[in-house]
C-alpha cells in the first residue's frame, strides 16, 4: 500500500494508477453494531516538478451490522473520492512522506473515517424516514 515515488522518477513514470484491497482496523467503524467489510482501494497518482505527489483516492465498502433504529440486520455500500496531496517537507496541511516511498494507510484510514454516514439504516426504516 505505498507509492515508490524515486522508483518511479528513475523510471521517467510521473502518471499512473494503483488498486488494491485493504482490510481496515476493527475499531474504525464509528457507527456502533457495525462493522467494515474489505476496502476496495485504487486511485491515480501524478508526480510533481516539486517532488509533491497528487493522489485521486477512491474507496468502496461495505458496512453491516445492525439499524441504528430497530436493530435489524442492514448494511449499506459505500463509494467515496478525494484529492490529496503528498509533499516532502511538513507544512501542516497536506500528508507529509519522506521523498522516497509513500504509505497510503493513514490516508486511507482518514478517508475510511470521512465517509462514513454517522447512522446504519435497514431497508424498513430508510423507507419510513
Amino acid at each position: 500500500m505505498k507509492i515508490e515515488v524515486k522508483k518511479l522518477l528513475a523510471l521517467n513514470k510521473f502518471e499512473g494508477g494503483f488498486t488494491f484491497e485493504y482490510l481496515p482496523p476493527d475499531d474504525i467503524c464509528i457507527i456502533p453494531l457495525c462493522k467494515l467489510g474489505g476496502v476496495r482501494v485504487s486511485g491515480n497518482y501524478e508526480i510533481y516538478d516539486d517532488d509533491s505527489v497528487g493522489v485521486n483516492l477512491k474507496l468502496e465498502y461495505v458496512i453491516a451490522g445492525k439499524c441504528s433504529y430497530c436493530l435489524s440486520d442492514a448494511e449499506t455500500n459505500i463509494k467515496y473520492e478525494c484529492e490529496i496531496l503528498f509533499v516532502p517537507e511538513k507544512d501542516g496541511d497536506n500528508y507529509f512522506y519522506d521523498g522516497f516511498n509513500i504509505n497510503l494507510e493513514t490516508a486511507v484510514n482518514d478517508a475510511i473515517l470521512i465517509s462514513q454516514p454517522n447512522i446504519l439504516l435497514c431497508k424498513c426504516c430508510e423507507a419510513d424516514g
